[in-house]
């Protein structure tokens, strides 16, 4: 597997002086994604896996929303570096679930999936469930994707996403230097290889916000995992959609935010949430 990380001089200060160095770095650019022609988006991302990020994409965000329906991906661009720059996305309009015109601006940036639109979608469809999580397994999910995570171990820029059935098997992992765009990668593979209602575990790196929750739930996945902290809107609408939302996963400890029902011996916890101060 290629590395997407690119070698830049630098100057290091070590606390007494200054050295020439060389660093990895993750290599961002952008990537034009159209439907039937018509342009869709700008997104800042890692080079590879295209026809994943643009399937995932355009499902979590309610653009095509069949599963089953495979949309032909055609390249339409590179940049001068021979990176994919554009792609087009061909699908018969009956299967287009919704005017995507003026929901997205020009321009997604890499760290944030909402950035691009111009309104919350407060479609809160409850994932459905009934399977219980072991518990032990989250630690040994993340390690499963650690274990992987060849740019990062290169350049320590990018973020990684994993989806797992409920026994803990890795069913498809992504790289990207966005989070958001790492989570619709893994998404497009589990939509392009038909895996998706085996994942029941979506892990991610760095913080859990409002769109990497929606994207779970668009994906019908039940249990979300993180490294870091989830933000308030994330753990409301986790607890709305039904997904156990797992935080601080790090050291063979992790926090349960919502619906800890759904985890082994989390069934005696009967309510998570905020608590009102005022």
């Amino acid at each position: 597997m290629r590395l997407m990380v690119d070698r830049y001089k630098a100057v290091f200060f070590d606390g007494s002086g200054f050295l020439s160095r060389e660093d990895a770095i993750a290599v961002e650019v952008p990537l034009s994604i159209a439907v039937n022609g018509t342009p869709f988006t700008i997104t800042m991302q890692t080079p590879g896996r295209e026809s994943d990020l643009a399937r995932g994409l355009l499902f979590t965000e309610g653009v095509i929303t069949d599963t089953r329906e495979q949309p032909k991906i055609l390249i339409t661009g590179k940049n001068p570096e021979g990176h994919i720059s554009s792609v087009n996305v061909s699908v018969p309009p009956a299967l287009i679930a919704k005017d995507f015109a003026n929901t997205r601006n020009v321009i997604s940036a890499s760290s944030c999936g909402i950035c691009g639109k111009t309104s919350v979608d407060d479609e809160n469809i409850p994932v459905q469930n009934s399977a219980l999580l072991n518990g032990e397994l989250v630690s040994k999910m993340f390690e499963a994707v650690a274990a992987v995570q060849e740019d990062f171990k290169q350049a320590g820029g990018t973020h990684a996403a994993g989806a797992f059935d409920i026994e803990g098997r890795l069913l498809a992992v992504s790289e990207d230097i966005g989070r958001h765009n790492a989570v619709d990668k893994v998404i497009g593979h589990l939509l392009n290889n038909q895996l998706l209602p085996q994942a029941k575990c979506l892990t991610v790196s760095g913080r859990v916000s409002y769109e990497i929750v929606n994207k779970t739930r668009a994906a019908g996945i039940p249990f979300l995992a993180a490294v870091s902290a989830p933000s308030s809107l994330a753990i409301e609408k986790a607890q709305e959609a039904g997904i156990t939302l797992m935080a601080f996963c790090r050291n063979n400890k992790f926090t349960i935010y919502s619906n800890p029902q759904q985890v082994e011996q989390g069934q005696k916890f009967v309510s998570t949430g905020r608590i009102n101060t005022m």
